[in-house]
């Protein structure tokens, strides 16, 4: 493991190293580089004028990192009672809490008003019903469908309305005396299609133009996530997307405008790596299988949904082989990756899973008994 790999600094990598040489931590566990994050954070919304970063907490919900991403100042972006109740215990001010989910549950909908909350995504009447009833004069907006292609983990069928439903909902919520204030869009997460956000301003922008003949003065577009991050080959940088951004926002919009993004694999992703063991090898037919500690169900859901990852293996050998590498549950479904070419490791050699800082921890279940590794920040 000497040469560093691929998509991982040199300077992240040798601490990623030292730590394991230096420590006899029991695998699986995630590790984090605090300055790759302090230096994402740096970086998004530089290059967007007006706007706030308002990190999404499901992307790593950890203790430790919410903590160092308050240090710097952040927003959070959340949808839960558990993720309020984090950022609750490290003080972190209401005012710097969004809520982009637009079904939230009645629980947190009670917590969050209570602490002080204000802002929230909706998209059906129902949801603008339950903030009247809630939240009343809360601050909302709308959110709206986009197209999501180029985007590695589509996000527009769950969620978003179509324009005329936009407009008609952003009408409601005033009659229901909401305050609405904005629209907000999201192109996909893992986004590699930078022309994804100028169609969503376009279609935001005739929303809005759409809104004002109603008589609503709107003052906000939040533009989400989807940043992408390294995983196995190439992406577009925060920079060129922002440069696009900035610039079909302010041609479209007034020119102060509020800007929000909800970056999460953005922030933490390029700088997490999972530490995992080679548990057990098996020649299955003719397809050579590797399984590690470390699977589907304990910090690698994401893999069944089309990510891949990119395995670094301490070996002996020159040659490469051809893997099928599998969790260590029982369940024939903790399958995480085929066709992986590595050198052939050891049963008990370490394997390391790079940009896994993102949607692994947070997806992490106790299946079968084994227990969510731990994050640990260097």
């Amino acid at each position: 493991m000497e040469t560093t790999p691929e998509f991982i600094s040199k300077k992240t990598w040798n601490k990623v190293l030292n730590y394991i040489a230096l420590n006899d931590e029991e695998t699986p566990y995630l590790l984090i580089d605090k300055e790759v994050v302090t230096e994402k954070v740096s970086q998004i919304g530089k290059r967007i004028r007006n706007s706030k970063t308002f990190y999404a907490v499901k992307a790593n919900p950890d203790r430790e990192v919410l903590k160092l991403l308050n240090s710097l100042e952040t927003g959070f972006e959340i949808a839960s009672e558990g993720e309020l109740n984090i950022l609750a215990s490290l003080g972190v001010v209401p005012e710097r809490i969004i809520t982009s989910n637009p079904m939230k549950t009645f629980k947190f909908l009670d917590q969050a008003v209570e602490y002080g909350v204000r802002y929230f995504a909706f998209d059906t009447v129902a949801e603008a019903d339950k903030l009247a009833r809630y939240a009343p004069g809360c601050n909302v907006y709308v959110r709206l469908s986009v197209p999501n292609e180029g985007s590695e983990w589509p996000l527009s069928k769950k969620f978003g309305v179509e324009m005329d439903e936009a407009l008609a909902l952003l009408v409601y919520a005033k009659e229901k005396g909401l305050v609405p204030v904005g629209i907000t869009f999201h192109v996909g997460s893992q986004c590699n299609n930078v022309y994804n956000w100028n169609t969503a301003v376009d279609k935001a922008r005739d929303l809005w133009e759409a809104a004002e003949q109603q008589g609503l003065k709107l003052s906000l577009l939040n533009i989400g996530g989807g940043y992408p991050i390294h995983y196995t080959k190439s992406v577009v940088d925060i920079e060129t997307i922002e440069k696009k951004v900035d610039k079909v926002i302010h041609q479209k919009f007034p020119s102060d405008i509020d800007i929000y993004i909800e970056p999460g694999r953005a922030v933490v992703g390029d700088a997490g790596v999972f530490v995992s063991t080679v548990i057990g090898k098996a020649l299955r037919g003719d397809e050579n299988w590797l399984h590690i500690d470390v699977g589907v169900f304990n910090g690698l859901m994401e893999s069944i949904g089309g990510i891949k990852y990119t395995y670094v293996v301490g070996s002996r050998s020159s040659s490469e082989k051809s893997w099928t590498i599998a969790g260590p549950s029982c369940d024939s479904f903790d399958v995480i990756d085929r066709d992986v070419e590595l050198p052939e490791p050891e049963v008990g050699n370490r394997i390391l899973i790079l940009s896994s800082g993102a949607y692994t921890i947070s997806y992490a279940s106790e299946f079968n008994g084994f227990s969510i590794p731990k994050t640990i920040l260097i």
